[in-house]
């Protein structure tokens, strides 16, 4: 029996939005993402906070998210929509 199907494994990585590292605890990641940062996250950004005419800036932390993703793709040799031609 010939594989015909090799699928390709993709790792989709992204950050969640700068905040301030005290309420970044219970940040989540989107929906079918999974966290791979602790805690408070990594202190690795800036959110800014605009009063009145002046925009101040501070350090802030975000989560690293990870989503594995099957990209289905034919092997060496095969083509098509069912991977059948040679």
């Amino acid at each position: 029996q010939v594989k015909k199907q090799c699928d390709q494994k993709l790792l989709i990585r992204m950050k969640t939005k700068c905040v301030p590292c005290s309420l970044n605890l219970d940040t989540q990641c989107p929906a079918g993402y999974t966290k791979i940062t602790n805690g408070t996250g990594t202190p690795d950004c800036r959110y800014y906070l605009e009063i009145k005419t002046h925009t101040l800036s501070f350090p802030g932390c975000r989560h690293r998210c990870i989503k594995e993703f099957e990209q289905p793709e034919c092997c060496q040799g095969h083509w098509g929509p069912d991977c059948m031609g040679k």
